[in-house]
């Protein structure tokens, strides 16, 4: 194997979303590939394309076909508009374009097909969703080689192998690992930067899958841990992981690293920078990973480190690191005093849930075993309740239960730190913090990780309750 650096830098949607940020990215490829022998770019879709084709689809699958021209030509215009911006030479933008105007064309038709089946399939979707991607490499390939630096667009779907669990993929790693060596050594040892599609793989049958919203995070680690790379590099549109959402803390600050213990809580407890699956496969190689801002590129954003520095503790002594918030969550509960002692409740209950195909965040359970409560998204709450209650339908009827209930709207608000593991007081300054603040905690979760701390507050209540908690990191 070539004994030259390898990067994997992946580019999100606002990163190659307009001519500029096109020219941007372009130009951070050309001063990685002086430093690193060999670079492999991830590209997401153009800012808002995914969404708009997926509501294409949905649109379709109603029967209602009458909005497809103006997709077409939204989509149509957006990239055409880079491409007569930025692609000098005649040729390549005529190629280039005709490509996109083939994958837009292919939208067409997969909207017409479902129209007239009258459902959009899981498999159908995926098909929909990977256009964006694959429209947006295209572009991307030819900006950057026409800045001076060979590069040559390639999908995913030649090597990043899924099993066929449409819309959210899991990849088979190994047969990953032999396809990516395949298709991408030969450019690589060219001095070519492959530029190649986040988010979609395909089955061992060649069917088109995605690896979830937000996966083209996940297909850089991946691809990092496939080749192997040395490092993997998020281009984003912030200058790397914020100590809380900047929108409702003005005063949030770039934290220069993190461990991978502490980006795992905040990627699963809401911070958007970072899709929460892209941490393992990088873990599991040792390979490293920042998170930087393409249209600030001299900012060193944010390096994930294996273990914070000084025993768990951050450099600057802070105990508490970053606060994030997931809303629209409900808080359900299963209660009644029949459950005392009773063997299996639990496991009935995540069964149930289980069955719906929702994801839960958060799990508390009394001490008395006469309480679970579990937190789900909103929109799945319905679901969850109905298959709770059929589960235990016998246990109600005998009032061994009293009932399956679910609060109005919450938020799951997380503290996270490695330090409070080392640090004697921390959950008592966090609780009296949002007493302090007037804010009523309805559940509380803490892994015995005691890298976070979670818990449960009214929907009203949740930009107070980050603010108050984000002073804690002000005040050190």
């Amino acid at each position: 194997m070539c004994a030259q650096k390898t990067l994997v830098m992946k580019f999100g949607g606002t990163s190659v979303g307009s001519a500029e940020a096109l020219t941007n990215a372009a130009r951070i490829v050309q001063d990685a590939k002086r430093d690193w022998g060999r670079v492999v770019v991830v590209a997401s879709a153009m800012s808002g394309v995914t969404n708009l084709l997926l509501d294409s689809a949905s649109l379709a699958a109603t029967g209602k076909v009458d909005s497809l021209p103006q997709a077409e030509s939204t989509l149509r215009e957006k990239h055409f508009a880079a491409a007569d911006a930025l692609l000098r030479d005649e040729t390549a933008r005529a190629q280039t374009k005709a490509d996109i105007a083939a994958l837009i064309q292919s939208l067409v038709d997969l909207c017409r097909a479902i129209a007239i089946l009258g459902e959009a399939s899981p498999r159908a979707l995926d098909a929909v969703a990977s256009l964006g991607e694959r429209m947006s490499v295209l572009l991307l390939a030819v900006v950057v080689d026409e800045s001076g630096i060979p590069a040559r667009a390639i999908e995913s779907t030649r090597f990043v192998v899924t099993n066929a669990h449409y819309q959210n993929a899991h990849p088979d790693f190994d047969a990953t690992a032999k396809r990516t060596r395949v298709a991408l050594f030969p450019l690589l040892d060219a001095g070519v930067v492959p530029v190649t599609t986040g988010f979609i793989g395909a089955t061992p049958d060649g069917v088109i899958t995605t690896l979830g919203r937000g996966g083209s995070d996940y297909s850089a680690a991946i691809l990092g841990a496939a080749l192997p790379a040395d490092d993997v590099w998020i281009w984003t549109d912030v200058d790397g992981v914020m100590s809380a959402d900047p929108r409702i803390v003005p005063a949030a600050q770039t934290l220069p690293e993190i461990s991978y213990s502490e980006i795992a809580e905040l990627a699963y407890y809401g911070a958007k920078v970072l899709h929460p699956k892209t941490i393992r496969p990088v873990v599991d190689r040792g390979i490293g990973l920042r998170i930087c801002n393409t249209f600030n590129p001299s900012h060193p954003g944010t390096r994930l480190v294996v273990n914070a520095k000084s025993n768990g503790k951050p450099a600057n002594g802070r105990v508490v690191k970053a606060v994030t918030a997931i809303q629209r969550q409900r808080l359900v509960t299963i209660e009644g005093r029949g459950m005392l002692g009773v063997p299996g409740v639990a496991a009935r209950a995540f069964a149930a849930v289980a069955s719906t195909g929702t994801s839960v965040p958060l799990i508390t359970q009394a001490s008395s075993e006469q309480s679970i409560c579990l937190a789900v998204p909103s929109e799945n709450a319905e679901a969850v309740l109905s298959a709770l209650e059929k589960s235990f339908a016998r246990e109600i009827e005998d009032n061994d239960i009293d009932r399956v209930w679910a609060t109005d709207d919450v938020s799951i608000v997380t503290v996270v730190g490695a330090g409070m593991r080392h640090t004697p007081g921390v959950a008592g300054k966090v609780f009296s913090q949002l007493g302090d603040n007037h804010v009523n905690v309805l559940a509380i979760a803490q892994g015995s990780s005691e890298v976070s701390i979670s818990f449960v507050v009214e929907a009203a209540d949740t930009e107070k309750a980050v603010r108050a908690l984000h002073s804690l990191i002000v005040a050190g």
